[in-house]
């Protein structure tokens, strides 16, 4: 059986019951904890960790996790999870997000509670050392962050530069091997100053790119207002009943929009995976539920608004202007959607993704330097960011096609550790209505 063929089977029906379940299960053993996250935002803005900037504080810990997952999967993601599943998987992809928050905070929280400090003075933690200090079963814990590093060199370095440069290529005639060396020096910046400086980074940039695609989505979405009250009953009707075939779309059953929203939604904020809580954990903070809940809230910002908004966006587009998707392939609906700004939309676009894809690189160099401290001690942190920076360029002058598929493996295979932490585990997350720490 192919590698194409595994991924297929296991982010099909065993990936969605597992996680599905795990984000049900802690939904309501937290007592919905999503109703806090109003709250988990006000705070991620409040905490400024006795004013040293040297210190990794709760928002730039947010911010490092939203590096890592807001990027392609939630621009070009979506419009493969509609083509595929319909307008009904925006709906399932949404719902979700809503329930994965509550499995976010519980791995933030356990990654919390189990983390080390360094001797730089910073800390590290995550699934790994969960499993090492919690469970006590440390073979555990290095398989987790063996599948991190593998998946930083995949999903986080090769195939982020190889889709800034598909992005730029598609537009403008640069070569390959120029984007590399450009990205490999901007990002270089930041990947070797450690986590203080990607931190840094993450905290300036995300909440503009944020703001910037969020601003464009709007604008189309004011073009599109007449059929925004049609867009928004089609999405919610398609995702309980059989859609027949209208204006752009065919007809697709429940199960397709099942299937491919919530593969999607689980699949682009990474909640149940465990890597929110490597960034969560290097926070300089003691009050372990406040800072899980900041870090909760890059589910909501993931899911909740940023692939949303995409879906809705692509879907009034669809029933407006049902011959802008002719002929596009599964990933060019988004593409299709900004054509209709009436400046520069598809720049604006290609920029959006770019810039996402750069900040995902340097957020994931994070997570992948957290689990080389932990196999191999901080000694070993430089060579490994030299041949991460080194793999940005052979991302960027190469095919992928077998990263991508080794990647969705990985990333398969990492929930299984984390799913047994959370579970074995589970007396020990406290809400933040409980007794404090």
């Amino acid at each position: 059986m192919s590698l194409s063929k595994i991924n297929e089977f296991l982010w099909g029906f065993p990936m969605i019951t597992i996680l599905l379940g795990v984000h049900l299960y802690f939904t309501v053993r937290l007592k919905f904890i999503q109703r806090k996250t109003l709250t988990g935002i006000k705070e991620s803005l409040l905490v400024e960790d006795d004013n040293d900037s040297s210190k990794i504080s709760g928002f730039r810990a947010l911010a490092t996790t939203l590096a890592a997952t807001l990027g392609t999967g939630n621009i070009i993601g979506m419009s493969t999870a509609i083509a595929l599943g319909g307008a009904g998987a925006v709906f399932w992809c949404w719902l979700t997000g809503v329930l994965g928050m509550a499995t976010s905070y519980a791995e933030c929280y356990l990654s919390l509670l189990f983390r080390e400090k360094l001797p730089d003075g910073n800390y590290a933690g995550g699934p790994m050392y969960v499993c090492k200090n919690g469970l006590k079963n440390m073979p555990l814990g290095k398989f987790y962050a063996l599948c991190t590093i593998v998946a930083a060199f995949g999903v986080g370095c090769t195939t982020q530069s190889n889709a800034i440069v598909t992005s730029l290529s598609h537009k403008w005639d640069i070569p390959p091997a120029w984007v590399g060396a450009v990205i490999c020096a901007i990002a270089g910046c930041a990947i070797i100053g450690g986590i203080r400086t990607i931190g840094m980074v993450c905290e300036k940039a995300i909440p503009f790119l944020f703001l910037f695609y969020t601003l464009c989505c709007l604008f189309i979405l004011y073009f599109n207002l007449d059929v925004l009250p049609e867009s928004l009953m089609f999405i919610v009707k398609s995702a309980f009943h059989p859609q027949a075939a209208v204006g752009g779309f065919g007809g697709y059953m429940v199960g397709h929009a099942l299937r491919y929203g919530i593969a999607r939604g689980l699949f682009t904020n990474e909640a149940g995976l465990g890597t929110g809580g490597i960034s969560a954990a290097s926070a300089h903070t003691h009050q372990h539920s406040r800072q899980a809940l900041i870090s909760m809230t890059a589910v909501f910002w993931d899911t909740v608004v940023m692939c949303a908004i995409t879906g809705i966006v692509i879907v009034s587009n669809i029933l407006k202007h049902p011959e802008s998707i002719q002929g596009c392939g599964a990933g060019d609906y988004t593409a299709a959607a900004f054509a209709g700004l009436p400046l520069w939309g598809e720049e604006f676009l290609i920029f959006a993704v770019a810039a996402f894809a750069l900040t995902t690189l340097i957020g994931w160099c994070y997570f992948g330097e957290t689990a080389v401290v932990f196999l191999f001690g901080t000694e070993k942190v430089i060579s490994y960011k030299i041949i991460y920076i080194l793999m940005i360029f052979v991302g960027a002058v190469m095919s992928l096609n077998i990263v991508w598929e080794l990647t969705d493996f990985i990333n398969a295979v990492m929930l299984i550790p984390n799913v047994i932490a959370l579970l074995i585990l589970r007396d020990k997350i406290k809400s933040p209505t409980e007794k404090k720490e």
